[in-house]
């Protein structure tokens, strides 16, 4: 039986776990905390209407599910030469026919950046950013700011759906409370127009959505600082703000950047179409890379989102079950290049869809916001392998 090791506890590790425990591989996946994130529906644990626990999903329980081996460690260095990956802890692991790193993206870091909390950072920062809520509620009034910004060497590693939701959702909650006009709400973003990857229809309604509820805007101005009662901004004006919160653009991963592996610009690890490192002679390597850890190529609208990660984990354990069996039939992940997400506002939804053919938003006033619940029970459901999983979702 071929060993795969897998570096990383997220959308792709776990996905390309659970595919490659089908295929009797047998498989350690290796991740730095001890349960999955369900980031998207971590929007609500801000708002009280999750609690922490909703979002995460035990690793053991994933492991008795699955039956794959687990190791909680963070990764110190990875030698492609070497055919090793070093941990913090449990020391040198070489014995792998197979590598697949998927450990995310870190996050570019703006001079200030301790004094914003991101709702796609940490787990923890969510619990953050409702203490904060809750004490600037208790305060009475306030200017909360939130945002998200790109990174000029890699435009696929921005993610501002989060933002908007969030925003929205406290929108939502204060106005439940009878206390929205007590407060301001800006979101900031240093691109001219951010949302713009969604398509011109979707830019033109959340700019309608933003006048309706009295959001204000702050576009088009690089950001030079942040500051704790506030952002700086290229031209020195200032945005004042009680509560920042902030999406960073994604960064190359610094293990990978120490690493020998080939890199694009931004620290990402280049692949081929079917998410394999390529050898200098053109050749496929044993090491794979899927998700954020991977530079994504494509359209200039292309966005890294979990079910993109998840199409490459399902590729994955498919492509090196061809290569062990004498066939070609790889998979690619270019073709279901497309942006697809379910933009929660707290009383409703929008959906929101795009690929190289098409690009709309569906309003879907109520039943969206109860189909996004229900997408999270399906999510950990379907990991835990209790409902079928749907492709696609």
């Amino acid at each position: 039986m071929k060993k795969v090791l897998i570096l990383g506890g997220g959308f792709a590790g776990v996905d390309a776990a659970a595919h490659l425990r089908k295929l009797d591989y047998d498989v350690t996946l290796v991740s730095n905390r001890d349960y999955f994130y369900i980031y998207p529906t971590s929007i609500w644990i801000p708002t009280h209407e999750s609690d922490f626990k909703d979002v995460c999903v035990d690793l053991k329980e994933l492991q008795r599910a699955h039956g794959f081996k687990l190791i909680i460690d963070e990764v110190a260095a990875i030698s492609k030469e070497n055919n090793s990956v070093t941990l913090a802890n449990s020391g040198v692991i070489s014995d792998y026919d197979y590598l697949i790193i998927a450990m995310g993206a870190s996050k570019m870091k703006a001079p200030g950046i301790e004094n914003t909390l991101s709702i796609c950072g940490a787990p923890e920062q969510s619990l953050q950013i409702r203490d904060a809520l809750d004490a600037l509620i208790e305060k009475g009034s306030g200017k909360i700011a939130m945002g998200f910004g790109g990174n000029p060497k890699d435009s696929s590693a921005v993610r501002g759906g989060p933002g908007f939701e969030l925003l929205f959702n406290v929108h939502n909650m204060l106005k439940k409370k009878g206390i929205r006009d007590n407060y301001e709400l800006t979101f900031f973003a240093p691109m001219a127009e951010p949302g713009k990857r969604m398509g011109p229809q979707a830019l033109k309604m959340m700019d309608v959505m933003f006048k309706k509820l009295n959001l204000k805007q702050h576009f088009g101005k690089k950001i030079k600082q942040f500051k704790k009662d506030g952002i700086v901004f290229e031209d020195d004006t200032k945005l004042e703000s009680d509560l920042t919160m902030f999406i960073p653009a994604g960064d190359g991963h610094q293990v990978i950047k120490n690493s020998d592996l080939p890199i694009n610009e931004a620290g990402f690890i280049k692949t081929d179409d079917y998410s394999c490192v390529v050898n200098e002679d053109g050749s496929m390597s044993n090491i794979y890379a899927i998700g954020d850890v991977a530079s994504l190529e494509g359209y200039d609208w292309r966005a890294k989102q979990g079910h993109v990660a998840e199409v490459m984990a399902k590729n994955t354990a498919h492509n090196i079950d061809q290569r062990d069996n004498g066939g070609s039939d790889f998979k690619g992940y270019h073709e279901h290049l497309n942006i697809l997400c379910v933009m929660d506002t707290g009383d409703g939804a929008a959906f929101v869809y795009r690929d190289e053919k098409r690009a709309f938003m569906l309003p879907l006033p109520v039943i969206g916001h109860w189909l996004k619940k229900g997408w999270g029970i399906y999510c950990r459901n379907s990991k835990l392998g209790k409902i079928p999983r749907i492709p696609g979702m």
